[in-house]
Order: C-alpha cells, then sequence, then structure tokens
C-alpha cells in the first residue's frame, strides 16, 4: 500500500479515535516511524476533529452543574448510612413547618459561603419524585419541563417566577406550581439569596 493509499484508507481516522484495532495501531505507528509526514496528517484530523466537536457543542443548562453535583453529594450520604427519607409533597396548603426536619438539619440550614448561582441539596429522589433545598442568588434561567411538574414553596427572600409573560411575586410561606410545556424563569428580587422547596414530580 502506498502512503497516499493509506492515508486515504482511513485508519488513521480510526487511530486518533482511539478506535484501532492492535494490528491498525501497530501498523500506523510502522508507518510513522518510515514516513514523518504521518505526524501531520494525524495532528490534522486532531484538530479537524476539535473543531468539529466545538462547533457542534452544546451548551449545558446552567441548573446542570449544581444537580449533578447535588446528585453525588446524595449518593454519597445514602452509601454513607443516611436513610431514604419519604417528603410531603407539595400543594397550596403545604407550609414551611412540614419541611423543618430538614430545613434545621445543619448540612441543610445555609448553602457554602461562596457559591456560583446555584446550590443545590436534595432531601429525596426517587423515580416518581425529588425534593430539594435550593438556593439562588440572582436568577434561575428560563426553562421548559415536558414531562414532570416543578413546584416552589419559598422559604425565604423574595423572587418573581415569570411564567410565559406572566408575572408572579412571591415571598416567603408561598407556593407556585409551573404547568407543563410552560417557558419560565426565576427572577430573585431579595437582597439575600432566595430559599426555596423545589420538587419536580413525574408527569
Amino acid at each position: 500500500m502506498s502512503l497516499e493509499e493509506f492515508i486515504a484508507s482511513g485508519v488513521l481516522e480510526t487511530y486518533v479515535l482511539g478506535q484501532a484495532s492492535l494490528e491498525e495501531f501497530e501498523e500506523v505507528e510502522k508507518m510513522r516511524a518510515i514516513h514523518p509526514s504521518i505526524d501531520l496528517e494525524i495532528l490534522e484530523i486532531q484538530l479537524s476533529n476539535e473543531n468539529f466537536a466545538f462547533q457542534n457543542s452544546i451548551k449545558p443548562h446552567p441548573t446542570a452543574k449544581p444537580l449533578l453535583f447535588a446528585t453525588f453529594d446524595y449518593i454519597a450520604r445514602l452509601e454513607a448510612g443516611e436513610p431514604f427519607c419519604e417528603v410531603p409533597e407539595l400543594n397550596k396548603n403545604s407550609k414551611i413547618g412540614d419541611f423543618k426536619e430538614w430545613i434545621d438539619r445543619p448540612d441543610m440550614a445555609f448553602p457554602p459561603e461562596e457559591f456560583e448561582d446555584i446550590h443545590v441539596k436534595i432531601i429525596s429522589a426517587k423515580p416518581e419524585m425529588t425534593c430539594a433545598i435550593v438556593w439562588i442568588k440572582e436568577l434561575a434561567p428560563e426553562e421548559v419541563h415536558h414531562v414532570e411538574y416543578e413546584k416552589f414553596l419559598i422559604l425565604e427572600g423574595t423572587c418573581t417566577i415569570v411564567v410565559g409573560e406572566k408575572e408572579n411575586k412571591l415571598v416567603a410561606g408561598d407556593y407556585f406550581a409551573i404547568p407543563l410545556f410552560e417557558d419560565h424563569k426565576v427572577l430573585v428580587t431579595s437582597i439575600i439569596p432566595c430559599k426555596v422547596i423545589l420538587q419536580r414530580i413525574a408527569a
């Protein structure tokens, strides 16, 4: 096989992706030793792949990172022996005192001194419902839920939950439910972070 045929065979692309067989790997390494220009071909493939990935990347929603870290924390707590707990589902008659058991817990009473925009502490999670205490500094960006209802109980601070074009001003003790398929975002209106009980319930 000529150098041109080797380059056109696609084996270099497989090699760069880490999917080459042992035989293909050894063949590439042998050709690299004979033809230094192979290294340039490999570099061009790597740069092309990086450029493609960059152009087609999807920026994660700002809530993804804090929710992911909260999930890791919750799993670690369960593995360390924390028992699973059932929590009451939020409704229009819910009161802050319904969640006193968790609000007063030392590890859930306050967020870290420095957190970015949103901090999450999961209270309970099962397929039907996830319940967490959430602190929001300024904003929970716009999102839409298609397969789960989102419910809030404001614990501290104040906020405006915008659903579509409608603004809903909330203070401590207020309950609010987000309908399915509606754009919504949370704007904090208090000096202190808005602390809420947040539940996501399977539709």
